[in-house]
């Protein structure tokens, strides 16, 4: 697919000036450049052309809002000024596969103050002698180059530590709906302890009742008993 016809699929009806993020990956650029990319993409943040046989740079636009840039697997031997003059706050730059030879030619970079991170792999230039060493001293700006720190530490991966830190708050709202163990034993006991409370006061209800009604009954037993020995009496009258 050409390229002008896949950044009209991409772009899926939306405004160019919306979009933060575009991939190009794998489709076909014409005569070696970049076709369909213009001005109004003024709020693109990461731009993706991989493996699209681009030979030069030439008709990149202004993106002056560009963190992100891969170009891996293409054909580029050169013209790389054009990246500080029209993305100056770059800060990754991805141009592994390509065909960059010597120094001189990543010395277009120094410009880019912002830039952070590398990628120079599989280029011609990884053969050179120190080529680390001679890359991190023409380039004092970067921190990372083909992944690695000058000492040869990993760079870190962003999305990876996003997934560890959700985890970690994953394992703690479970252990926030689970409670501090014997909690629930607890209420249960307190639960039980109401209930056997709750029967004791019943029986004790019942008891008084029964008893107020025997003295009940006796009082009327007593009212009978003195009723008829009234009428006695007035019988022996």
């Amino acid at each position: 697919m050409e390229m002008k016809k896949r950044i009209t699929l991409e772009l899926r009806n939306r405004a160019p000036e919306k979009v933060t993020e575009l991939v190009l990956d794998n489709c076909r650029s014409s005569n070696g450049e970049i076709e369909g990319l213009n001005d109004s993409f003024k709020e693109l943040e990461f731009l993706s052309m991989a493996n699209v046989e681009l030979t030069s740079l030439a008709k990149l636009p202004t993106l002056s809002k560009l963190r992100k840039l891969e170009l891996s697997d293409n054909i580029i031997s050169g013209g790389l000024e054009v990246l500080a003059e029209r993305c100056p706050n770059l800060t990754y730059l991805n141009l592994s596969g390509n065909k960059i030879k010597d120094l001189g030619t990543v010395e277009a970079l120094q410009n880019l103050k912002n830039l952070k991170s590398l990628d120079l792999f599989n280029c011609e230039i990884t053969n050179l002698e120190d080529y680390r060493d001679s890359i991190f001293e023409l380039l004092q700006q970067i921190t990372y180059l083909d992944g690695f720190d000058q000492e040869d530490n990993e760079a870190p991966d962003s999305e990876d530590d996003d997934d560890e830190e959700g985890d970690e708050d994953d394992d703690d709202e479970d252990e926030d709906e689970a409670g501090p163990p014997g909690e629930y034993e607890e209420e249960d006991d307190e639960d039980d302890g109401g209930s056997d409370l709750g029967e004791g006061e019943e029986e004790e209800e019942v008891g008084l009742s029964y008893l107020m009604k025997e003295e009940i009954q006796d009082e009327d037993d007593d009212d009978d008993y003195v009723e008829e020995g009234g009428d006695e009496e007035e019988e022996g009258k």
